[in-house]
């Protein structure tokens, strides 16, 4: 049975919508647009919905402007319908649905995030359970409760008990043997890092093992470590250590191609950090690349960090990574057009209007707020006195009338300013809308992980009031 979608909207794009729509190919979905008693569909919200939509008819999902504000599951459950969002742009739609008819549907992964909290004997039980609140905000599953080799961790018993009672699941990696065993005799999930001459440790202990080779590069050792395990009736997992770059990356991506084809059904991990903290680039792209190698390998497991200014989002990108990595794994297809949350700085489509129909929307407007739009031509600003494009906003100033406006020149400036690098970055530019920075940056009313939700494609941020226009 084919699925119909309600569309809401406000009067203002119910003919375009339409028209988008009418435009599809042919789909095995089909439609209905019900626009309601609100000019600009972004001023939706959830009680106007409530109060003006009698029904949803025969819809099997309520898709609803992108850029409108309101509990989703509210609505869901008021009406007895699933509530979705749509896109921020129309011209975004047929991609938002999808060759399918569906939104892609990123709730699915088959990755472990281990968020290490590296300089934990230099903290508080108390700072380190707030670490771990934000780790798993990011989308972290493990707290990972790193030891330093020189440095006491006199509280790490108490710790591990702390951070379970709060239903974290924990590990503890460290070299020193008695921490380990400290470790796992206070309850920790996992113990990082047992060789083949620690396993006794693992038979002191409930917590699961991460192995790692005896000397480096001694897949022999991890091999006999994992078997004996193995015989015991022993889950583990094996990690045989990500190098940087130039100190043998390119050997170690061979040693976990070689370890996989070793041992087909052994649980993998492996620790980025050695990548994403010691590479001065943008993690976004590390991680996705990891990522593909992670879940070409079935690798079940990683460990990552967020410890240099640079990986301050890496949690975050991880655990993006990881859905759009078995999303496109699971159908076969390329890891894009899943979701744009890892295209930090450039987007594919950032200037979705040319400068034809700018011009003619300009043409419509009767009253004196200024619109902004950008696109490959420069930064466009229009009300009813006229419309004006430059590539720099010093050079619109002139133009617009506001010096003895404070207020206005203010909102203007910062306006002016968004559109500026969006215009030098390839961004998509939305008047009174954050630069959209995907996973770079937490969404300021979002649940962070509102992607893993199906059908949710992209993160929102509450518009600003446009007071200083009005």
């Amino acid at each position: 049975m084919s699925e119909h979608l309600l569309f809401l909207t406000g009067s203002l794009a119910e003919a375009s919508l339409n028209q988008v729509l009418h435009d599809l190919a042919p789909s095995p979905i089909s439609w209905e647009v019900r626009p309601l008693k609100v000019k600009v569909a972004a001023l939706l919200t959830a009680d106007m919905i409530k109060r003006q939509l009698p029904h949803t008819g025969n819809a099997s999902r309520v898709v609803i402007p992108g850029r409108c504000r309101g509990d989703l599951q509210a609505l869901s459950e008021h009406f007895g319908v699933p509530f979705q969002r749509g896109p921020d742009e129309l011209r975004d739609l047929p991609e938002w649905l999808g060759e399918s008819g569906q939104p892609v549907d990123l709730s699915q992964h088959d990755v472990l995030i281990f968020a290490e909290v590296v300089d934990a004997p230099n903290l508080t039980p108390a700072e380190i359970l707030q670490r771990a609140e934000r780790f798993r905000q990011d989308g972290a599953d493990v707290i990972d409760l790193g030891g330093l080799p020189d440095q006491p961790f006199p509280h790490l018993a108490e710790s591990v008990r702390l951070l379970k009672s709060a239903g974290f699941q924990v590990s503890v990696d460290s070299h020193r043997e008695e921490e380990l065993l400290t470790g796992g005799k206070a309850g920790a999930d996992y113990l990082l890092s047992l060789t083949e001459q620690t396993l006794w440790i693992a038979d002191e202990v409930d917590a699961t093992p991460i192995l790692i080779p005896g000397t480096e590069g001694d897949l022999d050792s991890l091999q006999r470590a994992w078997e004996r395990l193995a015989v015991q009736g022993r889950h583990s997992y094996i990690d045989p250590i990500l190098e940087p770059i130039h100190f043998g990356f390119t050997d170690s991506i061979v040693r976990y191609h070689e370890a996989r084809r070793r041992l087909p059904d052994a649980a993998m991990m492996m620790g980025v950090g050695n990548l994403t903290e010691l590479t001065e680039a943008d993690t976004s792209g590390i991680n996705a690349l990891l990522f593909g190698i992670i879940s070409e390998l079935h690798v079940g497991a990683v460990l990552t960090t967020a410890v240099s200014p640079h990986c301050r989002s890496a949690i975050r990108e991880a655990d993006l990574s990881r859905r759009i990595m078995y999303r496109s794994r699971a159908e076969l297809t390329l890891p894009k057009r899943l979701h744009g949350g890892l295209s930090n700085r450039h987007e594919r489509n950032p200037f979705p209007y040319d400068s034809t129909e700018i011009r003619k929307a300009a043409e419509q407007v009767k009253d004196r707020n200024f619109r902004i739009q950008v696109n490959q031509d420069g930064i466009h600003i229009y009300n009813r006195e006229g419309l004006h494009r430059a590539t720099d906003p010093f050079d619109l100033f002139p133009h617009l009338g506001v010096e003895e406006d404070g207020s206005h020149a203010f909102y203007l400036g910062v306006e002016l300013a968004r559109a500026q690098v969006a215009l030098q970055l390839g961004k998509r530019y939305t008047q009174d809308q954050l630069l959209d920075w995907g996973v770079a940056t937490p969404a300021a009313e979002e649940n962070l992980l509102e992607y893993a939700k199906p059908g949710s494609t992209k993160k929102h941020r509450k518009p600003v009031p446009r007071k200083a226009i009005d």
